[in-house]
């Protein structure tokens, strides 16, 4: 993320003196799936300060317990009506602190540049791109393919047209996935570390040139300094994660909850509650351990590349 700013806020306390707190928010650059994870974070918490359910707060803003559950989780957009008059059932009276919230809403409202691939990007994706830009970690176990930041142009077209055939949307979708990559050389790039199973660097996909490509990729990909990469060679046998990949976010902002993503063929979970993250993050832990060094990882690459 771009840093952050720091947003005073005043809360009545108990004895009805005024409680000064920090509201962390990213600047205005930074991701507006973030500040709608961040403003959720804040709505829930003003909620179950007053002792409420999420099905008795969304009846004031005629939305379900559901809707409530994404809205707080950040997964949908905030009109900023509802969050004012969410703001008045909580309670929250003192201007500087309702300014603070509203403003806040009307900027995680705002479009990130991935809204230009809206006709080909599912929904339930584009929360995934938002999180993407926004982490200052990302870390992946991938058993399958080379991950999606990654990988080269040709690598990236030949997984999209075995999945969905040639087409202009595909060419598209690599057209995004080759954007998406510019975070890692960005000036503050989010550290980006992969655990790939060998058999992903193995697989032929789109043939020998277009796999030799992307192996020596790999290998350049070993030198920057936000970059680790390890490998599970198949002599390590199984892992605690064979056969499901998934993706750990963490942000700068204290404020923000982990999110795991886990993706399937139509649709994604994203996971932030506490028991589900630890337990990915402790099986990410696990594979770090049981995948050969990072320091190993070009020489691996490499030798795979030349058959051996």
């Amino acid at each position: 993320m771009q840093g952050l700013l720091h947003v005073h806020l005043a809360r009545a306390g108990r004895g009805g003196k005024g409680e000064a707190r920090t509201l962390a928010t990213t600047e205005p650059g930074g991701s507006p799936t973030v500040l709608r994870i961040l403003l959720g974070s804040q709505l829930r918490k003003l909620r179950e300060t007053k002792g409420l359910s999420r099905e008795a707060a969304g009846y004031t803003i005629r939305a379900s317990g559901s809707k409530m559950s994404r809205l707080e989780l950040g997964r949908v957009s905030f009109k900023e009506r509802d969050v004012a008059d969410l703001l008045i059932l909580y309670g929250v009276n003192d201007a500087d602190e309702r300014d603070a919230l509203l403003s806040l809403a009307g900027r995680a409202n705002e479009q990130g540049w991935w809204h230009r691939y809206s006709d080909i990007l599912p929904s339930w994706f584009q929360a995934y791109v938002g999180l993407e830009e926004a982490a200052a970690r990302i870390r992946t176990y991938e058993g399958h393919l080379v991950p999606g930041l990654l990988q080269t142009e040709d690598y990236a077209w030949a997984v999209n047209k075995a999945q969905q055939g040639a087409s202009a949307e595909a060419e598209r979708r690599v057209r995004l996935r080759m954007d998406r990559q510019a975070l890692l050389s960005r000036p503050d790039p989010p550290h980006f570390w992969a655990v790939i199973d060998e058999a992903a660097l193995r697989r032929q996909v789109g043939g020998p040139d277009v796999m030799r490509a992307q192996l020596e990729h790999l290998v350049a990909m070993t030198k920057l300094p936000n970059i680790t990469l390890q490998v599970i060679p198949f002599a390590s046998g199984g892992h605690a994660a064979e056969g499901y990949p998934f993706v750990l976010f963490r942000f700068a902002a204290s404020d923000l909850p982990d999110v795991v993503y886990l993706e399937q063929l139509t649709s994604a979970l994203y996971l932030d509650k506490r028991d589900d993250v630890e337990h990915y993050a402790g099986v990410m832990d696990r594979l770090a351990v049981q995948a050969e060094q990072p320091s190993k990882a070009a020489d691996t690459i490499s030798r795979i590349l030349t058959g051996a």
